[in-house]
């Protein structure tokens, strides 16, 4: 199984700004990362007026959209329950990866780093640190039972992030 690792927290509080920054950082040192990001949206990758989705929504139960630089598998999903993360992770392929990091999915019982803003609506004390919680990435000091980075500092987070994939992987 690929390693996963998610980012999640409180909506507003930074996790694309931060995914961002550290895909590109972990690029850097080698590591293929893949995403899956989770949304509380009724999104459509695909665009009206285009064939693909005039197809798909002609009532094709799945739709792969193919160019020489990237394919896409669009599958309709009205009638199930919401897929569970592991699920997801299995139609990812393996071979071209060394980690899944995930945004969202905070309740899901897999590695995760918690962010937190001191002006993000929430008091600490609301934050779950469960024991699937490495680390919280904060803008303040906090004094709390996992290690605290600095919200600001990629290079800290990269690095975190590199050191535990090491021991994931072992």
């Amino acid at each position: 199984m690929i390693p996963l690792l998610a980012i999640v927290a409180w909506s507003g509080t930074g996790k694309t700004t931060l995914l961002r920054q550290l895909i590109p950082a972990l690029c850097e040192r080698g590591i293929r990362p893949g995403l899956i990001k989770h949304t509380h949206h009724n999104m459509d990758i695909d665009k009206p007026g285009k064939d693909s989705y005039e197809l798909r929504k002609a009532g094709a139960a799945q739709t792969l959209v193919a160019s020489s630089q990237r394919w896409a598998l669009m599958t309709e999903t009205p009638d199930e329950a919401e897929l569970n993360l592991e699920y997801l992770v299995s139609r990812m392929d393996a071979s071209k990866l060394d980690l899944v990091l995930v945004e969202g999915f905070k309740h899901e019982a897999v590695a995760k780093i918690l962010l937190w803003r001191r002006n993000c609506g929430h008091r600490i004390e609301d934050l779950v640190l469960d024991e699937h919680v490495l680390a919280v990435a904060s803008d303040v000091p906090l004094h709390i039972a996992v290690p605290c980075l600095d919200l600001n500092n990629i290079e800290q987070i990269t690095e975190f992030v590199v050191r535990w994939l090491r021991k994931a992987r072992n």
